[in-house]
């Protein structure tokens, strides 16, 4: 990684969706509640397009795809579906670009990982990409060359940020474990090898050579250690799924200097701890591990558990003003 990649974070963030269809609304209140690290929100109530994967299936390069009553499948040309998906992006990106006019500072953009990509975009067969060892391959291509072309037109358009790529990875570990489901459902496609989807992570982490790359994936077992090994300055996870078993990757990722983006705050309505009580969690595993407590707000950005995309308007400001405030109450009561 360059020395540029290692820039300040931000204490708290989101982690990228918001509930709604209105892109100027999402980006006001992004833009309003993380002064010091927004991010590109993504809203996938709009429809297919602006869902994680049509959104990112529109970033492609020479590739294309479109939605079937299965999901999202390859096609020859681009159609309708790309078309709409890059002008929702296009439309996120000139809301973007209203609310943050001359700032500076970090800020977060998501697209989806190579392999949870690979996991569901279907080939002309039915079959996801994941089934095929050159089409895995073609795919990761594709994705940096449109992730290089979309951070340039980030850059473009709000001159001053420090530009953090998301890379989401819920499907990682199912890709590890051979747990992602055939067409048919009966069966399981095969493990792809560790080297494999490292070296294939560590090309596409490598598009953003700049600047630094964070994997973000709220399913349980996230592989630490993996991530680290193929250049990711930060991991961003579910804190409520962690266990014990997690304890020597996250002690070794932060002595490494692995920013930890934890998922403390729940990502659909309920009710809200105070802001002390969200980040008693994060205390208790640093005192486990026995790190120093002066390390947390500089190992440390708190987000919620996963997109708020589920949750209601009202909700989704409230969670990310209690981001900031359980990031502060960290910072200043570290022990």
């Amino acid at each position: 990684m360059s020395e540029n990649s290692q820039i300040r974070f931000g204490a708290a963030t989101g982690v990228g969706s918001m509930p709604g269809g209105d892109a100027r609304e999402a980006a006001k209140t992004v833009t309003g509640s993380f002064e010091d690290f927004p991010f590109l929100a993504e809203l996938p109530a709009r429809g297919p397009g602006a869902d994680m994967i049509g959104r990112t299936a529109g970033m492609l390069v020479d590739l294309y795809a479109r939605v079937e009553p299965s999901g999202w499948r390859f096609g020859d040309r681009p159609g309708r579906d790309t078309k709409r998906a890059r002008s929702w992006l296009g439309e996120d990106l000139d809301a973007l670009e209203e609310f943050t006019e001359e700032y500076e500072g970090p800020l977060k953009v998501q697209a989806v990982g190579p392999w949870t990509l690979a996991a569901a975009l279907e080939l002309r067969n039915g079959e996801a990409a994941l089934s095929d060892v050159g089409a895995c391959r073609d795919l990761a291509g594709s994705l940096a060359e449109g992730l290089r072309l979309h951070l340039d037109e980030v850059r473009r358009r709000v001159p001053g940020a420090r530009l953090v790529l998301q890379l989401d990875e819920p499907s990682l570990t199912s890709v590890l474990r051979g747990q992602v489901r055939t067409a048919s459902g009966y069966r399981t496609h095969r493990a792809v090898d560790r080297q494999v989807v490292e070296a294939t992570l560590r090309d596409v982490i490598g598009v953003h050579a700049d600047g630094p790359v964070v994997v973000h994936s709220c399913a349980p077992d996230v592989p630490f250690a993996l991530l680290r090994r193929a250049g990711v300055a930060g991991v961003s996870f579910d804190f409520s799924l962690l266990t014990e078993r997690d304890d020597d990757a996250i002690g070794e990722a932060v002595e490494g200097g692995t920013r930890l983006f934890v998922g403390v705050v729940p990502g659909t309505d309920g009710p809200l701890s105070d802001p002390a009580g969200s980040v008693m969690g994060v205390r208790t595993l640093w005192r486990r591990l026995g790190l120093r407590p002066g390390l947390l707000a500089d190992a440390v950005t708190v987000t919620p558990a996963c997109g708020l995309a589920g949750a209601s308007p009202d909700y989704a400001r409230r969670a990310l003003a209690h981001c900031v405030r359980a990031a502060r109450s960290l910072a200043d009561n570290p022990e």
